[in-house]
Parts: structure tokens; C-alpha cells; sequence
């Protein structure tokens, strides 16, 4: 999802969140894919693979998308799931799909069941440009958590927490950044409670910012909201992040 600020035309991304569960998973792949290994929840990285980030894309309009849709129930209009569906898939394969001889800091990780093949959660994570509330500073490149999704069937069952700690094992162990950042609204309180729970710290706000929204009308309306910058210090120990 993405984030428009008014006065400056300032880009960002929301993180998108849902917390659910899986059902039991084979060993995954060797390589890359063994670090995200748990035994409840396996987590793999997308690498690129087409299909898989159109399935997903359309996982991410069902999971996420119909879910902010509030005034209709969480129902979506056939009009309102091609235009959603449409542009997730645009943005999956602009950010996280195979780009040869160009920098593979993107990628998409997922969960999913790896018998029945159904996704069950997904999140983004991709070296970005990082600003202030309205670009208010010099922007850097740093790790960007985004589009973290999970299936409203598997709530509460800590698939959320593992593609957070996938997505930062992947940015501190493969990229060799020691910091990761994300964007949330600040309405989303179980959000918020979830990254503070794992050392995520707000770094700004931003009041200027709109949200593209799902009505009931049938059309996708821009409308106010806030967001907060976070930031948590990665591979420091609980005294590091106390003091970062």
C-alpha cells in the first residue's frame, strides 16, 4: 500500500499487517531458504519467481485489501478487486521480481503451505531511500520492511512475528545492515503493539499523509491518515536496542 504526502509529494510505503497462523510445513528448500526454518511457520524467500508473486499479489488483495474495506463489510466490488489486484501485481513484480545483472536488495518473503500450495502470510523487505515526514532531510538507503500480509483465517498464531524476524535475519545476515525500518499507520494499534513488542522504536510522524481506501460506493478514495516512521537496531542485544 502506499502512502501520499500532501505538500511534498513524499512516497511511502505502509506496512501492511495481519496476524495469523499456519498449518504444518515440509523442510524447506537448502541455501537462503534453510535460514528462515522453524518448525511451526516456514518461511521462504519469492527469488524472483513470477508466478508465485501474481499468486501472492492476489493473496495480498484478499488478505489486506478487503479488510480495510470497512463500510462494505470487508467485501470487495469486482471493479474495486481488478483495480487492487491490478496494481499489486505491478508493484510485487516492480519491487521484489527477477531483475538481471541488477541489485537483488528486494525481496519477497512467504508463507505458505507447501502440500496444498495456499499462502498463508508475506512480507516485503527491499534497501530503500529513507526521509523524514515530508523529505524534510537528506534521504539514505537503509532496509524497508513493507507489505507484510496474513491470511485473516491464521490470526493470532505468531506467522506476523516470523516474517518480521525473517525479513531482519535476511537484512543482518545477507545484506550486512544492522538496521530496519518500516512504516505504519498510527491507527493500527495491534500493529503498533506488535513491533514495539519486538523493539521497533517511532522515529517521526507524519500528518500530512493519505491512504488509498476501499468505500462503500464501490470506488478507492484517497483519505487522511497519520503515519509513523520506525526503526529497531538489529544484532545488538537488549541493551543496545534500549540505548539506539
Amino acid at each position: 500500500m502506499i502512502f501520499f504526502a500532501r505538500q511534498t509529494c513524499h512516497v511511502v510505503l505502509l506496512v501492511l499487517f495481519c496476524i495469523t497462523i499456519t498449518n504444518a510445513f515440509s523442510a524447506p528448500p537448502m541455501g537462503i531458504g534453510s535460514l528462515f526454518f522453524k518448525p511451526k511457520n516456514v518461511v521462504t524467500p519469492n527469488l524472483g519467481d513470477d508466478p508465485e508473486l501474481l499468486k501472492a499479489a492476489t493473496f495480498f488483495t484478499e488478505s489486506f485489501w478487503a479488510g480495510k474495506s470497512k463500510e462494505s463489510n470487508g467485501a470487495l466490488t469486482p471493479k474495486q478487486y481488478k483495480i487492487l489486484k491490478g496494481s499489486q501485481s505491478a508493484e510485487f513484480r516492480k519491487r521484489y521480481g527477477f531483475k538481471m545483472g541488477k541489485d537483488r536488495r528486494a525481496e519477497l518473503l512467504v508463507c505458505k503451505n507447501e502440500e496444498s500450495d495456499e499462502i498463508y502470510g508475506c512480507a516485503g523487505i527491499e534497501v530503500s531511500k529513507i526521509s523524514t515526514a515530508n523529505g524534510r532531510s537528506i534521504q539514505f538507503p537503509a532496509p524497508l520492511m513493507s507489505n507484510l500480509a496474513v491470511g485473516k483465517n491464521y490470526r493470532r498464531k505468531g506467522l506476523a512475528e516470523d516474517l518480521v524476524k525473517a525479513a531482519e535475519e535476511l537484512v543482518l545476515k545477507q545484506w550486512g545492515y544492522s538496521e530496519c525500518y518500516l512504516y505504519v499507520e498510527k491507527k493500527n494499534k495491534p500493529a503498533l503493539k506488535l513491533y514495539k513488542k519486538l523493539g521497533y522504536k517511532v522515529m517521526w510522524e507524519d500528518d500530512t499523509a493519505t491512504s488509498l481506501t476501499p468505500t462503500a460506493k464501490g470506488n478507492i478514495a484517497s483519505v487522511p491518515t497519520v503515519i509513523l516512521c520506525m526503526k529497531r537496531t538489529l544484532g545488538a542485544g537488549l541493551l543496545g536496542r534500549l540505548f539506539s
